[in-house]
């Protein structure tokens, strides 16, 4: 897949590396994650969160529960909840919607587990703020993710540059590579 925000780069090219053939494709499945020629991961953002709702509303009747403390509740959904909105975000190009719809996701979650709270001095219940609860839960989704992406770009940089994998991470072609010097059949030859 030939990944631009250009609508015409790529094209009418194929690429072509250690004798494998890559047909142009407008999406594809990597590490369960659908990654689309426009590099927008918007779509697959969503149906994540949708996935991790999907997986809340699975265990909320536990969650509900008097019996658990907050801890476990935390536990829970660091271990059930958290992995299935995340799986696949190494991949990721985030924006800053993207990231906004991420906090509102964790801060829903969050705040079904945390509750409402008496305030001292009037003794009325109300709302948790944002912050509060940050600082009860003290991990934020986004430094995760992010972390998770430079991890993977890492990995990628130790593969070398001589490896397709790093090359295609990196939109690296050497000159004989370049689209203005393509195979006999017009595809990309990457060795």
């Amino acid at each position: 897949m030939v990944m631009s925000r250009d609508q015409n780069a790529g094209r009418s090219h194929s690429i072509k590396t250690d004798n494998s053939f890559f047909e142009r494709v407008e999406e594809l499945k990597y590490l369960g994650t659908t990654l689309t020629n426009q590099n927008s991961t918007q779509e697959e953002i969503k149906s994540k969160l949708n996935l991790g709702n999907v997986c809340y509303h699975s265990v909320q009747n536990l969650l509900s529960s008097n019996l658990l403390s907050k801890k476990l509740w935390i536990k829970i959904y660091r271990t059930i909840i958290l992995p299935v909105v995340l799986h696949g975000c190494e991949t990721w190009s985030l924006i800053l919607r993207e990231e906004h719809r991420v906090r509102v996701f964790e801060n829903r979650v969050l705040r079904r587990i945390f509750g409402p709270t008496r305030d001292e001095v009037t003794g009325e219940w109300r709302k948790l703020h944002n912050e509060e609860r940050n600082d009860l839960y003290c991990s934020q989704n986004i430094g995760v993710i992010k972390s998770r992406i430079m991890r993977w770009a890492k990995h990628v940089a130790r593969v070398g540059k001589k490896k397709g994998t790093y090359r295609f991470w990196w939109g690296i072609l050497r000159e004989r590579d370049h689209l203005e010097h393509p195979g006999v059949d017009g595809s990309i030859i990457l060795s």
